[in-house]
């Protein structure tokens, strides 16, 4: 992905998807990884930089871009839990579309050539039964979906005004090993690796299970991010999606199949969602078409990776 003189800042790299994508950029030219200086220091690897930056904090940004001096951006930094944002927007705006209005103004203040990928999300588009391409209404329907959008319309303006050159990827909904158990796929699997274990009874507490969902391997996404660092033209807009919309509860039939012991599932009126949109997919044919984009990773191997990786986490105590 890189040469050997150039380097990829990563920010929120120590997240979901930052750890899958640093798994793959790691060896190929240096990298400097961003964490939130409250969390644990993450593991050191050969090649790899971490630095503790706070994006909301516009001068400790500025600062870090300095030493950085990054020749390519991946964006992740962000707050990401969308039934946790109707508790409060403004932690949102602030760290969602300030942070990125940070990083940007530091990046034009540095004066240097550099290719950002902002990660923005599918949340910004008015909901739809049909496929979603990239020229839908931006018409968010919750308190993330509206931080979102601000993060998105700032990276473009802010990209016109300074001159830089930055691509904005749109993801659909994403899973795989390693995401925290507040979503669908891991809150399944991990129940189930609890119940295998005999750390928790043989009931699986779930929430809607008749919404669908566009749903990527995490592997596949940053994969894509990577293309679109590579290859996507200046000031372009992605959609990241694999274009089926899966019924969560075949994601959870599936699931169910690949356990070791029998559960009985139980409807939790505490995870139904505010606002819970019936269908989301999204129409990945421009990604494809201009830079050769697609996923490859089936769902069932996302799912089994899924459930084997939180027996680990169950087997170790977590």
């Amino acid at each position: 992905m890189t040469a050997a003189d150039e380097r990829t800042l990563v920010t929120g790299a120590n997240g979901f998807v930052g750890s899958h994508l640093l798994d793959r950029i790691i060896g190929r030219g240096p990298v400097v990884a961003w964490f939130y200086p409250e969390g644990p220091p993450p593991p050191a690897a050969p090649g790899l930089e971490w630095r503790a930056v706070d994006v909301t904090d516009r001068a400790a940004v500025a600062r870090a871009v300095a030493d950085a001096a990054p020749s390519r951006v991946v964006h992740l930094a962000g707050a990401p839990n969308v039934a946790a944002s109707w508790q409060g927007v403004v932690p949102y705006l602030l760290i969602n579309a300030m942070g990125t209005d940070h990083l940007l103004s530091a990046l034009a203040a540095a004066g240097r050539p550099c290719r950002v990928v902002v990660v923005t999300s599918s949340q910004v588009y008015q909901s739809s039964a049909d496929p979603i391409d990239e020229n839908a209404p931006l018409v968010p329907s919750s308190p993330y979906g509206f931080s979102k959008l601000a993060q998105d319309e700032l990276a473009r303006a802010i990209a016109d005004s300074e001159n830089l050159d930055v691509v904005v990827a749109r993801p659909f909904n994403h899973t795989g090993p390693r995401q925290t158990a507040s979503y669908a796929v891991p809150s399944f699997a991990r129940q189930i690796a609890r119940i295998e274990l005999g750390l928790a009874p043989p009931v699986l507490r779930v929430g809607n299970l008749d919404t669908r969902r566009d749903l990527t391997d995490v592997r596949d996404v940053v994969g894509a991010y990577e293309t679109v660092l590579d290859r996507a033209p200046r000031g372009r807009v992605y959609n990241v999606c694999s274009g089926r919309a899966w019924r969560i509860q075949d994601l959870l039939d599936m699931l169910l199949r690949m356990s070791h012991t029998d559960v009985r599932v139980e409807t939790d009126g505490a995870r139904m969602r505010p606002n819970d949109l019936p269908t989301s997919v999204g129409d990945g044919s421009r990604i494809r078409a201009e830079i050769g984009w697609t996923p490859v990773i089936p769902i069932e191997q996302t799912l089994r990776d899924t459930l084997d990786w939180w027996r680990g986490e169950a087997r170790a105590g977590r």
